[in-house]
């Protein structure tokens, strides 16, 4: 179900991005739901597919408009689900930087920065610190892959896949 968005005197709205449940157990479902509309604030009802890459799971994806910082606020409710694995996108706004959240069961939560592109941004005093604590090239490059959330890249992949193709419905805020 999809609520006007109130975006206040500019009529514009202030972010916006997309969610992505690449795999959810059935009786979660509803839950995954509740908890997505407390952060919107509007009643929440996904479209969910069969999930094939994990049978007897589901999948859903929607696009959402809401306030700049929504995409940690939904991270942070669905951490709280450790059988999900999840992404959530925001689109940079007001020329600060996005965000990806990516969150799987084995791996946890990941979060980047993110270009308008869709690059994950690294800080320098991150690149120092795995530049520092590496003793070999082995070992920095695999710093470097956890700093770009490769391990969650290529756990989340085949699951992406299996969505393509679907359309993204759009979820507004209340406020």
């Amino acid at each position: 179900m999809t609520a006007r968005l109130d975006a206040g005197p500019t009529g514009r709205t202030a972010a916006r991005g997309v969610l992505f449940v690449h795999s959810c157990p059935p009786a979660l479902r509803p839950h995954v739901e509740w908890a997505v509309a407390s952060v919107l604030g509007v009643p929440v009802q996904l479209d969910w597919q069969p999930q094939p890459v994990a049978p007897g799971c589901l999948r859903a994806q929607t696009g959402w408009r809401a306030r700049p910082g929504t995409a940690g606020r939904l991270a942070g409710e669905l951490r709280s689900f450790p059988l999900v694995r999840c992404e959530i996108t925001e689109e940079p706004s007001d020329g600060g930087d996005g965000e990806r959240y990516s969150m799987t069961p084995d791996l946890g939560v990941f979060r980047s920065a993110m270009s308008a592109n869709g690059d994950v941004l690294v800080q320098e005093d991150r690149l120092r610190a795995a530049l520092g604590s590496a003793g070999d090239l082995p070992s920095l490059r695999q710093a470097i892959d956890r700093l770009l959330g490769q391990p969650w890249d290529i756990e989340l992949e085949p699951y992406r896949l299996a969505g393509d193709g679907t359309p993204v419905r759009w979820l507004c805020s209340a406020g």
